[in-house]
């Protein structure tokens, strides 16, 4: 009997290894995106609030300083931002304000808004599995993509993009 509970174990660990977990399906795609009020990283007495997003087409893109892969990205997402399609909102996570802001002043700032959650409660609200991850919102508030790791060339171009114009009618 325990050789039995091994070999089952053991096959579910080799079929657990041949998954990729960029493929992790979300629980939130076409759920409301959980509400957050959170300080801005730039604007000392701001806050940005979801609920200011509502009616519009938006992208979360959730960075941290010290994430390599987001270091790999961030040439991506200047890029997508000068284009101005939808408003791109960063989600610093669990990250020192003053090593964010640095960082963005060295890389540049892609970002309309950068909402700071110190704590990574809100990431926890968002089903976040590490950084970088970037979910796309529509009109309604509901999230209707989520990509998990750094962003590529491919992604945006073949998922987001045609998601934002079909979002945007």
């Amino acid at each position: 009997m325990p050789l039995l509970i091994f070999v089952v174990i053991g096959g579910f660990l080799a079929a657990g290894l041949k998954l990729d977990p960029r493929e992790v399906p979300s629980p939130l795609i076409d759920k409301p995106a959980p509400a957050f009020s959170l300080p801005q990283l730039l604007k000392m007495d701001g806050l940005i609030d979801t609920a200011d997003l509502k009616g519009e087409v938006w992208i979360l893109n959730v960075w941290a300083s010290w994430c390599v892969a987001c270091r790999a990205e961030h040439p991506l997402l200047n890029q997508f931002a000068a284009r101005q399609l939808v408003r791109l909102v960063g989600l610093n996570y669990k990250d020192a304000p003053s090593d964010a802001r640095s960082w963005l002043r060295e890389l540049g700032n892609p970002y309309d808004i950068v909402a700071v959650d110190r704590e990574g409660k809100v990431g926890i609200d968002w089903g976040v599995y590490g950084v970088p991850e970037t979910f796309v919102i529509d009109q309604s508030g509901l999230i209707r993509y989520k990509h998990i790791g750094p962003l590529d060339f491919k992604s945006i171009e073949e998922d987001i993009l045609p998601l934002i114009q079909q979002l945007k009618g």
